[in-house]
């Protein structure tokens, strides 16, 4: 029996937004990018995400190892975008004024 090596790309789909899910779920790269960087495991990940597969944050990671440079620059970049849009819906709505009122209101119900 030969053996051939399966080269199976990594269970990556972007949704309508840009960003990059994994395994067909709604949970993203960079959730499980920054997970394993605080310390999880794989097995760890699955536990706390039990939506996911094993074998795709075990692909994950191993792309992620294997393309530290791309990752990063996609990480960096997502995160870049994502403070733009919360700084535009904080300046938006006054967000801490809100907070400062539902506070208020929450502490009336004591």
């Amino acid at each position: 029996m030969e053996f051939s090596i399966d080269t199976t790309p990594p269970p990556f789909v972007y949704d309508s937004k840009g960003i990059i899910r994994v395994g067909g779920t709604r949970i993203t790269l960079d959730t499980i990018i920054q997970t394993f960087k605080d310390g999880s495991t794989c097995e760890e990940i699955v536990y706390q995400y039990p939506v996911l597969k094993l074998s795709d944050v075990y692909s994950a990671v191993s792309y992620y190892l294997n393309n530290q440079e791309k990752v990063e620059t996609y990480l960096e970049e997502h995160h870049r975008t994502a403070n733009k849009i919360q700084y535009k819906i904080e300046s938006h709505f006054e967000v801490n004024k809100i907070r400062d009122r539902l506070s208020k209101h929450d502490r009336g119900k004591k």
